[in-house]
């Protein structure tokens, strides 16, 4: 990772706006909360505006101010925000900002990117999600081209964007939204992730015995993770004779969805967190990660760092990670017959997958969260400065 180039941070004063920041715990605002931690660390002073619920998923860092919203139809669990209201706009006229990301193309967040063009400030965006394929999990496809201009519509107007890979900036150049795509990659805590938080008393408890090869998915249990394609990737397998048992680590709304459509003994460990989460990561021998939806893969990094070999779709949230025979196997998105070959290579091949793992998380030591952070700051600075603004590099 580069590593940040010493600023002076007390002047810098960033307002981030983002469409769900802690209400509901996922890799994009887990993120967006420690590069908060590390702005606070620095020195630099950080308003966040963003929907708020009475019991979020977890604290969040740094000031939070409410953004009005409601849930977000048949996905309850999503808030749905309703633009700046009088008081947010003074609370952000208070705070004097020297600069404004947008972590969302919501209406908050867009009204946000025209306060900050009528008060000629710099103006970010990150991208943590590829919006654009979510229709086609909900039989919408063909509505993606107008999703892909509304979001060209709106990244068009910053200054700049940052995305987590060099692949997801190749695709926002293809799609032509920003002529200025900088980098900000994604760290993982190795205090958490690491081969040695592997329990085999724990598997043991999930029902796992000791010779049986665990296939992980960890993440949300969303349609858009590609569960489709987990699923039949399962029954292929067993439809060529291939035994492995399915650990699923993550809880929401497309639970019932994937009881009903992977095996009957598959494990369910649920919602983890923290040393339990390392832990239950640890504990697959593989993960499939099917899903095209993320910018990064956080997942895929994760299991990384706890020495599991990885099998993913050869997207931006993973092939940007995995490099494809040493550290896992990429296979082209939606391909049941491509990702059964390549689970079934590394459920058959003991071998191939300790290999395979070890060369992950060796990868997985050059993600540190801090050296990453550290090039938004640089990002930040570069827009400031063009400006004439206050921040500026130190000697």
């Amino acid at each position: 990772m580069p590593k940040a180039a010493r600023m002076d941070m007390a002047a810098l004063r960033v307002a981030l706006f983002s469409g769900n920041y802690n209400y509901v715990r996922d890799g994009a605002n887990q993120a967006l909360n420690r590069l908060v931690d590390y702005l606070l660390r620095q020195g630099a002073a950080v308003r966040v505006y963003a929907p708020t619920i009475p019991q979020p998923a977890f604290e969040p860092k740094g000031d939070l101010v409410s953004v009005p919203s409601i849930a977000f139809p048949g996905r309850g669990e999503y808030r749905f925000p309703l633009g700046l209201s009088a008081s947010v706009k003074r609370d952000l006229a208070a705070f004097g900002p020297t600069i404004v990301h947008v972590a969302s193309p919501d209406i908050a967040c867009q009204q946000a990117a025209g306060w900050a063009r009528r008060h000629d400030l710099p103006l970010l965006a990150s991208v943590h999600t590829r919006f654009e394929t979510y229709p086609r999990y909900y039989h919408l496809g063909f509505i993606e081209p107008l999703v892909e201009s509304l979001l060209r519509r709106f990244y068009s107007r910053c200054d700049a964007l940052v995305a987590p890979s060099e692949g997801m900036a190749q695709v926002l150049r293809d799609q032509a939204m920003n002529g200025d795509i900088a980098l900000w990659q994604r760290g993982v805590d190795r205090a958490i992730f690491h081969p040695a938080a592997r329990d085999l008393g724990w598997r043991r408890a999930q029902g796992l015995a000791d010779g049986e090869v665990a296939i992980g998915f960890l993440g949300r249990l969303v349609m858009e993770k590609g569960l489709d394609v987990f699923a039949g990737t399962l029954a292929e397998l067993k439809h060529r004779g291939i035994a492995a048992r399915v650990l699923v680590v993550g809880e929401g709304p497309a639970h019932e969805w994937l009881t009903q459509n992977l095996p009957a003994d598959t494990i369910f460990a649920g919602f983890q967190k923290g040393a339990d989460l390392g832990r239950a990561v640890a504990a697959m021998d593989l993960l499939l990660n099917p899903s095209i939806t993320e910018t990064f893969g956080n997942v895929t990094l994760e299991a990384m760092a706890c020495g599991v070999p990885v099998v993913g779709a050869d997207a931006t949230g993973s092939n940007s990670l995995i490099v494809a025979g040493e550290t896992g196997l990429l296979v082209q998105p939606g391909d049941i017959a491509g990702f059964a070959d390549a689970v079934g290579r590394l459920v058959t091949d003991r071998q191939l997958r300790s290999r395979m793992g070890a060369a992950g998380e060796r990868r997985s030591a050059a993600f540190g969260w801090d050296a990453i952070n550290g090039t938004v700051v640089d990002t930040y600075a570069r827009l400031i400065g063009a400006r004439g603004g206050p921040v500026r590099r130190a000697a």
